[in-house]
C-alpha cells in the first residue's frame, strides 16, 4: 500500500468514525432517556420524532444556536480550549477499538480501527488520564470559586480511580500476552468443551479485573453514583457551570462518547470483542461480527443506565474511601494472585 493510499484509508476511517461517535451520542441521550423514563413509570421522550427519536436532535440544534455567555474574568484562551481537550481524548481513544471482523479488498487487509497499537491498552490509560486537564482548565479558567471546586473534586475523583482502572488490566495483559486490544480480542477466540457445547473462553473468567474495570470506568466518566464533580446541591453545575451554548455541548458530548468507550473497550477487554458463533453464508462472516460486538457494548450501557436510575450519589469521603482503602487493595491483592496463578497455568508448579 502506497503512502497516499494509507493517508486516504486513515482520513476515511477518521471522518467515518466521528460521524458514527456523533450518531452513537444522539442515540445515546435518547436511549437513556426511554429507559430511565421506563423503570420510572413515564414516557420520556415521545413528540419530536418517531418514538422521540429527534429529540436529542432537536436539543443538539438548540445548544449550536443558543447564544455562549463568557464571564467576565475568565481565562480566555485556556477557557475555549477546555471543551476541546475534553473532547479530543474520548475521540481519539475510540479510533483504537476494534469494532468488527477485518474483511478484504483485493489483497488489501481492512481493519475495522482507526489504527492497531501494540500499546493499544497503554494509549487507551495515557489518554484517559489527559481528561484531566480539560476539567482543571474548566473549572480554573471560568475565574469563579463553585466551577474551581468541581475542577478539584473532579480531578482528585480521576486521579483516585484510573490508578484502580490500570491496575485492573495487568491481569488481562497477562492473561492474554499483549498490550494490543486486536490481540486481546484474538486471544478470546479459543473454545472449552463443556458437555455437549463449546463455550468461548473469554477474558471475565479474570472476574474481578472485569468488575474493578467497570467500576472504575464509572467513576472515570463521572457518572452516578460517582456524579460528586456535578453535585448540584452544593456545587451548582460543578466545574462547566460558567459554559453555555455550543461550548457546554462539547462537554457533554464528551462525556457520551466515554460512556461508550467504556462500555467498548470492556467488551473488547473481557466479552471477546467481535467474537460469536460464525454462519459462513454470503456477507454475514463480516456483518455479525459488528453485530456481536455491538450488542454487548449496548448491554453494557444499558448497565450503565440502570446503575443511574437505581443508586443515589455517594458522599464524597465514601467515594474516595472507597477508592483508596477498598479497590486499590483490593486490585493489588488480585494482581498478586492472578499473576501466581497465570505463571502456574504457563509454567507448571515450580517444585512439580
Amino acid at each position: 500500500m502506497t503512502g497516499w493510499e494509507t493517508f486516504l484509508t486513515a482520513a476515511i476511517k477518521v471522518v467515518i468514525a466521528f460521524g458514527f461517535l456523533l450518531t452513537v451520542t444522539i442515540l445515546l441521550v435518547w436511549f437513556e432517556r426511554k429507559v430511565v423514563a421506563d423503570m420510572q413509570n413515564r414516557l420520556g421522550p415521545v413528540r419530536a420524532g418517531p418514538y422521540g427519536l429527534l429529540q436529542t436532535v432537536a436539543d443538539g440544534m438548540k445548544l449550536l444556536f443558543k447564544e455562549s455567555v463568557t464571564p467576565r474574568k475568565v481565562e480566555f484562551s485556556l477557557y475555549i480550549a477546555a471543551p476541546v481537550a475534553a473532547l479530543l481524548p474520548a475521540l481519539l481513544i475510540f479510533l483504537v477499538i476494534p469494532v468488527g471482523k477485518p474483511f478484504f479488498i483485493g489483497d488489501r487487509q481492512i481493519d475495522l480501527s482507526g489504527t492497531d497499537l501494540n500499546i493499544g491498552v497503554l494509549y487507551v490509560l495515557a489518554l484517559s488520564s489527559l481528561a484531566v486537564y480539560a476539567v482543571v482548565l474548566a473549572g480554573w479558567s471560568s475565574g469563579s470559586k463553585y466551577p474551581l471546586l468541581g475542577a478539584v473534586r473532579a480531578s482528585a475523583q480521576m486521579i483516585s480511580y484510573e490508578a484502580a482502572m490500570g491496575l485492573a488490566l495487568v491481569p488481562v495483559i497477562l492473561y492474554s500476552g499483549s498490550a494490543s486490544l486486536s490481540s486481546i480480542v484474538d486471544a478470546q477466540i479459543a473454545t472449552r468443551s463443556v458437555g455437549p457445547f463449546d463455550l468461548p473462553v473469554w477474558n471475565i473468567v479474570l472476574v474481578p479485573s472485569f468488575l474493578i474495570f467497570f467500576i472504575a470506568g464509572v467513576a472515570e466518566t463521572n457518572r452516578a453514583p460517582f456524579d460528586l464533580v456535578e453535585a448540584e446541591s452544593e456545587i451548582v453545575g460543578g466545574y462547566h457551570t460558567e459554559y453555555s451554548g455550543f461550548r457546554f455541548a462539547l462537554f457533554f458530548l464528551a462525556e457520551y462518547i466515554n460512556i461508550f468507550n467504556i462500555s467498548a473497550l470492556t467488551t473488547v477487554l473481557f466479552l471477546g470483542g467481535w467474537h460469536g458463533p460464525t454462519i459462513g453464508w454470503g456477507p454475514l462472516p463480516w456483518i455479525l461480527p459488528l453485530v456481536y460486538f455491538f450488542a454487548k457494548t449496548v448491554v453494557l450501557v444499558f448497565v450503565f443506565v440502570w446503575i443511574r436510575a437505581s443508586l443515589p450519589r455517594m458522599r464524597y469521603d465514601q467515594l474516595m474511601q472507597f477508592g483508596w482503602k477498598r479497590l486499590i487493595p483490593l486490585t493489588l491483592l488480585w494482581i498478586t494472585l492472578s499473576t501466581i496463578g497465570i505463571g502456574v497455568q504457563r509454567f507448571g508448579v515450580p517444585w512439580g
